[in-house]
């Protein structure tokens, strides 16, 4: 089912469509952040990798919660987005030879699926609540809250030591 085609008639659909989407995304970064984290220097980028890896197996168990509570199993659709997003990545970090540079870039990576994710989830929040699910809205901002202290954590991160460590 592609974004815009016949097979999205109503906002449920589309709901239903994005929710898939995560669903993928998700599943695509528990196969991403351990290449990250076996790449990564610096102690505390390392350790946030690991802690956010398992925080998304838990996002995942919420997601198909939602799936069930929705009325759907869980399925995956391809998501080009964050296709591109951890492509980029890996290209990124793959050029770049100074640790401390490659740490900077595996954060900024980081940041940029976290960015995605903030952005699907708050989209899911709204249409959820839209279509009376304040019940699946509830779960999906349990995974927003995450993201979005994930995203605190890596800015402070960068802030603080890893782009000046790499200036």
């Amino acid at each position: 089912m592609g974004l815009f085609t016949a097979d999205i008639k109503t906002l449920d659909d589309l709901f239903v469509h994005t929710l898939q989407d995560i669903y993928y995304a998700e599943t695509q970064i528990t196969k991403a952040l351990p290449k990250m984290i076996a790449k990564a220097t610096d102690p505390q980028l390392k350790q946030g990798f690991e802690t956010h890896l398992r925080e998304t197996e838990g996002q995942i168990k919420r997601l198909e919660q939602v799936f069930q509570m929705h009325g759907h199993s869980p399925k995956a659709v391809d998501c080009p987005a964050i296709d591109g997003i951890i492509k980029e990545a890996n290209e990124t970090a793959g050029d770049i030879g100074d640790k401390k540079v490659l740490d900077a870039a595996l954060l900024a990576s980081a940041q940029a699926v976290e960015h995605y994710e903030i952005t699907r989830y708050g989209t899911l929040i709204a249409w959820a609540k839209q279509l009376g699910r304040a019940d699946c809205a509830s779960v999906l901002q349990q995974n927003l809250e995450e993201e979005k202290a994930t995203d605190a954590k890596l800015t402070a991160m960068a802030d603080s030591k890893v782009n000046q460590k790499a200036a």
